[in-house]
């Protein structure tokens, strides 16, 4: 399954942004809010749990500075990653963009579809308010 946030302007350069997700425990600040649980388990881990879901280990996987970030799940039950793209727009703005893959079986993908998109949706426009 394969689904993309809008992207969206963001008051940080390229360079501020990378930073800014690539230290985990400020993807708090971004979680949509029917978030119950957010958690640093490590300097490239956390796990986060959004009401009527199960509770979800993100790991930063890849990074190419200043443009890409992979964050991976750390479950098998739940494989999946969730990429950002980072464009320049100028010295003090970019634009992000986020991109959902996961392996479910169809009846999976049915019933996390709607709850990813509106969660990823939710991501991309607090990355905006940033």
């Amino acid at each position: 399954m394969e689904l993309q946030s809008d992207k969206v302007n963001v008051n940080k350069s390229q360079q501020e942004l990378f930073n800014f997700l690539t230290n985990v425990e400020n993807y708090e600040q971004i979680m949509p809010e029917s978030k119950e649980k957010f958690e640093v388990k490590s300097e490239d881990t956390f796990v986060f749990a959004l009401k009527g879901m199960p509770e979800i280990a993100l790991q930063i996987k890849e990074t190419r500075e200043p443009e890409y970030i992979k964050l991976g799940s750390t479950s098998d039950k739940f494989n999946f990653s969730l990429d950002v793209e980072i464009e320049p727009v100028d010295e003090n703005h970019s634009q992000a963009q986020l991109f959902f893959h996961g392996k479910f079986n169809t009846m999976m993908a049915m019933m996390v579809k709607g709850p990813l998109k509106k969660f990823i949706g939710n991501l991309s426009e607090n990355v905006a308010k940033l």
